[in-house]
């Protein structure tokens, strides 16, 4: 096997996330050279360079280092856009935080300045690449459930745990549905593919917020709450299937989060989307109860940055990555479009397309959890 052609690479961002991601992409993957970090105020990526021996940057530095091919970019979801064409523009690829921005319109625009300047935009969440959701779409794809008829998506959190002022939870894409129901979007999307059609309702509850902890050194303080906790849809995918998606950011814990498939022989039901790994359960017809599916992938740990890596091989190898930006801008138009029919009352209609992002390979076909996303 010819020598690996390593991607240099840099993170924006060196907030609470950016921990995994750089532990992962330095110590998991090889195609990845890391080389440098930034921060808005530069004092979070002094600390994570000194933790992970990279080096501290300003973004003007990294934007002007012609030798770095790709930025990662793990800001809140307010500052993606910006980042986003400002790394285009520099000539670089970009693997993205969710969601790729907030707004459908933004979204397709960056995503054909990517097309026009032959570069790639990838877009977590990538938790589909993981072991439990290559695990049931390879069941659904063989056929062990039948045909696909219906799938529900369900959320449960209370979110004003995160409500302290200025918080990007507080903040637009900070909500239950752009924020943590994207994982269970791009779950389905990832075996389903595109949707057509969608109507819903998007809620905020709790325009404003008063911090109850006491031992919080904001309690007592107001938060303006500017997203919402809690979105419901009814979607039907261009395949036919119906979906229905809940997610209740104003309840309790614990999550109890699923994503169930319906179909003609049988039901498979995810765990928690926002994870690689978990129990995938199935019933075929003819049982009257659930039993474990067998997985044979890797990747059921926190393996954040499993995106990046899988693009930079898609980079080498001149294809399209499996995180591509194109289901990305899907996910946020069938966001935005609930939102819309929320303040009509008008079903929408979706006009974006994607590929169906490929399966990875099992542990069978691959020696190392590496090459199974190439």
């Amino acid at each position: 096997m010819s020598e690996l052609r390593r991607i240099k690479t840099a993170v924006f961002g060196c907030g609470q996330i950016s921990e995994v991601y750089l532990q992962n992409m330095i110590n998991r993957f090889d195609v990845l050279e890391i080389v440098g970090c930034c921060s808005k105020n530069g004092s979070s990526a002094e600390k994570r360079a000194k933790q992970f021996g990279i080096k501290p940057m300003t973004e003007q530095e990294i934007l002007n280092d012609a030798s770095i091919e790709l930025v990662v970019n793990l800001t809140p979801a307010t500052e993606h856009y910006d980042i986003i064409k400002k790394s285009l523009l520099a000539g670089k690829h970009v693997y993205t935080e969710k969601v790729v921005t907030t707004d459908y319109n933004k979204a397709k625009e960056l995503l054909e300045l990517a097309d026009k300047k032959g570069l790639y935009v990838g877009c977590a969440p990538d938790t589909f690449l993981g072991s439990a959701i290559q695990s049931a779409k390879n069941a659904i794809e063989n056929g062990e459930i039948g045909e696909l008829m219906s799938c529900s998506a369900n959320l449960n959190r209370d979110v004003t745990c995160s409500y302290t002022p200025g918080r990007f939870t507080t903040q637009k894409g900070g909500g239950v549905g752009f924020d943590v129901g994207i994982y269970y979007i791009t779950a389905m999307l990832s075996v389903l593919g595109p949707a057509s059609k969608v109507c819903g309702f998007s809620v905020n509850t709790t325009p404003e917020y008063i911090v109850e902890d006491k031992n919080s050194e904001f309690y007592g303080q107001k938060c303006i709450i500017e997203n919402e906790n809690i979105m419901t849809a009814n979607a039907i995918f261009k395949n036919g299937v119906i979906g229905t998606m809940h997610f209740c950011g104003r309840t309790i814990y614990p999550e109890t989060p699923s994503i169930v498939f319906y179909g003609t022989k049988g039901i498979i039901v995810l765990p928690d989307p926002n994870c690689f790994g978990g129990k995938v359960l199935i019933m075929r017809k003819g049982e009257s109860q659930y039993s474990e599916l067998e997985q044979k992938y890797h990747f059921s740990d926190n393996s954040r940055g499993l995106g990046t890596a899988e693009m930079a091989y898609s980079i080498i190898e001149g294809r399209k990555p499996r995180a591509d930006i194109s289901m990305a801008a899907h996910a946020v138009e069938l966001l935005c479009a609930v939102v819309e029919s929320s303040d009509t009352g008008i079903t929408q209609t979706l006009t974006s397309e994607f590929e169906i992002p490929k399966g990875i390979k099992s542990i069978a076909q691959t020696d190392s959890e590496e090459d199974s996303i190439r």
